[in-house]
């Protein structure tokens, strides 16, 4: 039953082997601070609730909408990057709302991926940019993470040893899992090598209001030219603590969007009609409920470290998104990220993401979520604390249990 083309492509879920010991500890009574999944706890500011109370009342709005997104809503989006970012965006032939950015990275792979191109992608890196591409019947070329030298060497290789050359390169910073940031010095030289080559960019930039320093991610955009070859993914996931609204766009290559606006056109509606009027109105507000969400992320953030930290888990202090990417504590690499995450849930109640989830190149790191409050961030060091002494008490049988 599993003989389609499309599923043999698909490695298996690894993430699905965590959910079931979390699911089976919580039938059994376990109290499990799930830090697993990138998914927001906090509530969708009441202004925008209120406007999608508003909205829904009137009929008119019961009906089909658009793919693309309300007149409004792309308006409002193109109005927040000229805010954000100085980009000017037409709205009607530069700006596709989407079903969350997830959603639109699956389509744009449909619509320009052709059997057998080859797409440059980040390892590790947030699944969807990669096996999007490979449901489309792409190829993927490994590239690093983290933007540095090493990155654009592996481009440089890419373009001359792929054969047919690659036909993308997806970024995202600030990166899921990793956490990486990139400035505006790093998408300039990208731009420039993509111009070079004739390679289109994908940016995902989902985590663009998730950040602790006093400098904003920058958007690829803002680079001149960037326009001629680059497409922007963006959120309101966890800008506006709106994950199951599934609102999202991309922006930026006419011909992109247009490609991905024609294959939309074809498979959705677009979101309910008074969800995209609430999300315009959550573009067209304040950002005073942004600047508090990013606080209690900076919180979260500074709780993890050192609680953890004191539990004997030196994690480096993530500069932006909602993640902390976690080295695997020496004495328990031997396991590998899988089997010290099912660990974790076992022995401490706590549930992360292993990072082989990831690619490949996440072995050696689990990703943890800043989902849950400050509270209990530190009852799941406490958890953590009491795992790590008992193991270090029964060293030879954790080492068994690696074998």
């Amino acid at each position: 039953m599993d003989d389609f083309h499309k599923t043999r492509r698909l490695p298996p879920y690894v993430f699905e082997q965590v959910n079931r010991l979390k699911a089976k500890a919580r039938a059994a009574g376990a109290d499990i601070i799930d830090m697993g999944m990138g998914n927001p706890d906090l509530p969708t500011p009441q202004h925008i609730v209120d406007k999608l109370v508003e909205t829904v009342q009137n009929p008119r709005t019961h009906r089909y909408s658009a793919s693309k997104g309300i007149p409004g809503l792309r308006k409002a989006q193109a109005g927040y990057y000229e805010r954000r970012f100085g980009v000017k965006l037409n709205p009607d032939t530069q700006v596709v709302a989407t079903l969350g950015s997830k959603e639109g990275f699956a389509n744009m792979a449909q619509a320009i991926t052709a059997p057998g191109d080859v797409v440059l992608v980040p390892n590790p890196s947030y699944p969807i940019h990669a096996f999007g591409f490979l449901m489309a019947g792409g190829s993927l070329r490994s590239i690093p993470a983290t933007p540095g030298p090493e990155l654009f060497e592996a481009l440089e290789r890419a373009v001359v040893h792929s054969i047919p050359k690659p036909i993308a390169i997806i970024l995202c910073f600030p990166a899921n899992p990793t956490a990486s940031v990139a400035d505006l010095d790093f998408y300039r030289d990208v731009v420039a090598f993509a111009r070079k080559h004739e390679i289109y960019v994908l940016s995902d930039l989902a985590y663009s209001e998730i950040y602790f320093g006093d400098v904003p991610p920058p958007s690829i955009l803002q680079v001149e030219g960037a326009t001629d070859i680059a497409v922007e993914f963006t959120s309101l996931s966890k800008t506006f603590s709106m994950p199951g609204w599934r609102m999202g766009f991309a922006v930026g290559n006419e011909r992109l969007i247009a490609a991905l606006a024609r294959v939309k056109s074809y498979l959705d509606y677009g979101a309910f009609t008074p969800i995209q009027v609430a999300a315009a109105s959550a573009l067209n507000g304040s950002d005073d409920c942004i600047r508090e969400t990013r606080e209690i992320y900076k919180k979260r953030r500074d709780v993890l470290i050192d609680s953890f930290g004191r539990a004997g888990w030196d994690i480096p202090a993530p500069e932006a998104s909602m993640f902390a990417w976690a080295p695997i504590p020496d004495q328990f690499k031997h396991l590998g990220s899988l089997e010290f995450s099912k660990l974790l849930i076992e022995k401490a109640d706590v549930a992360v993401a292993p990072g082989i989830g990831f690619g490949e190149h996440g072995e050696g790191f689990v990703r943890i979520g800043l989902v849950e409050n400050e509270q209990r961030i530190r009852q799941a060091a406490r958890g953590i604390r009491k795992f790590f002494e008992d193991a270090g008490s029964n060293s030879e049988e954790l080492s068994k249990s690696g074998a």
